[in-house]
């Protein structure tokens, strides 16, 4: 069975946004620079609704955003604070990031929900695992491990964000592959608590 050009285009997108929104889930404001970046470039297209993601004010606005971000997660006691913002922050992100994939021309109704589903179950499943990493990392650490796991969440958020828009299956399979080792992890250290 041949899959139609619209067709896709649909698995392309829906694979960029769920890697892109797996990459929220590590760090919020890293994917929507790159997407913001690679849009000016000319390497990809926004949907024309979220096509304001493409400018220079919200490139910038994504770079300052990105570089605080990063910067607090680097301070003892405040990543763990910034963890209660950035998981409902990192899933709309990642439903924002799944929407503005799609073309113009599919239904709004069916790329809202896609995005939704996707895109913010992808980011929410990762942000609230890597909040329990970094949770479990200051118990176990005191905190000293958290900025190597800072370091880690940072380059899987921009290596993945930047295969996401070059190599959108390639990235959708990092993506599952991050969030099957996230959630064996999870399961395995609630098996030990219990």
């Amino acid at each position: 069975m041949e899959l139609s050009g619209d067709a896709i285009q649909i698995v392309v997108a829906l694979a960029a946004g769920i890697a892109l929104s797996a990459s929220c889930g590590f760090r919020v404001f890293v994917p929507p620079l790159v997407v913001s970046l690679a849009s000016l470039a000319g390497v990809m297209q926004l949907n024309p609704d979220l096509a304001w993601m493409g400018t220079w004010p919200a490139a910038l606005a994504f770079g300052t955003a990105a570089l605080l971000e990063v910067g607090a997660y680097y301070i003892p006691a405040l990543d763990n604070l910034l963890d209660t913002i950035a998981v409902p922050c990192a899933t709309i992100a990642g439903t924002l990031l799944t929407a503005a994939m799609f073309g113009g021309d599919m239904s709004p109704a069916l790329r809202w929900t896609l995005a939704i589903i996707a895109g913010g179950g992808t980011a929410l499943t990762v942000s609230t695992t890597t909040a329990a990493a970094r949770g479990a990392s200051t118990m176990t650490t005191a905190g000293v491990a958290n900025p190597v796991l800072s370091t880690g969440e940072l380059v899987a958020s921009a290596a993945l964000s930047v295969v996401s828009i070059l190599l959108p299956l390639v990235g959708l399979a990092l993506a599952v592959a991050l969030v099957v080792a996230l959630l064996r992890w999870r399961k395995r250290r609630r098996a030990a608590a219990a």
